[in-house]
């Protein structure tokens, strides 16, 4: 993101100007969250309406983000709970969302982001996806995202949580990270 729009999204925010805010970080950070998203869910269907839910709370939560974190990580959080509540419904049980300015601008972000030039088909991908989808969110989130682990640990817990809490998580993440990838080595290892 470059100072001009950082300057620019901060000032929306400083104005309570929710839809100006909501528009800068679904263009800006939309891209990434749709990859993340597809990486996470089982369908490009699925990352969509994550993506999509995800915009919609994000223009309704920016009222009570306090600033503890970067928006992105606030981004990051929100999808996290949009890929959840995709695990929990019904197939094709699909939401009408109720702001327009949200949605409009995340069916542009969408309709530009191509999730098959997204992934990489590569050995490592596909052994990735053996693993379990907590694991994958924390690889995704630390290794192609480059998130802090306070701000990963924030991803997973979600907003609330305390600040202790939060560094005791983020120790625990680092060493789940480790495991993991030997784990990873150990599945590189098998398909040699």
């Amino acid at each position: 993101m470059t100072t001009a729009a950082t300057d620019e999204l901060e000032q929306a925010l400083d104005r309570g100007d929710t839809d100006r805010a909501t528009e800068l970080a679904i263009r800006t950070y939309g891209p990434e969250l749709v990859g993340w998203l597809a990486a996470i869910l089982p369908s490009d269907e699925d990352a969509y309406d994550a993506f999509s839910w995800l915009s919609e709370e994000l223009w309704r939560s920016l009222a009570r983000f306090d600033r503890r974190c970067s928006l992105r990580t606030w981004c990051y959080m929100l999808a996290r709970q949009a890929a959840a509540r995709i695990h929990a419904q019904p197939r094709r049980a699909h939401e009408e969302l109720v702001s327009s300015v949200p949605s409009s601008i995340a069916a542009q972000v969408i309709s530009t982001t191509r999730l098959d030039a997204q992934r990489r088909e590569s050995r490592y991908a596909e052994i990735r996806r053996e693993l379990p989808e907590e694991d994958q969110a924390l690889l995704v989130l630390r290794v192609d995202r480059d998130l802090s682990w306070r701000d990963i640990a924030l991803v997973l817990a979600g907003e609330g949580t305390p600040d202790d809490e939060l560094d005791r998580r983020a120790v625990a993440l680092r060493k789940q990270f480790q495991r993991i990838k030997d784990q990873l080595r150990a599945m590189a290892g098998r398909t040699d």
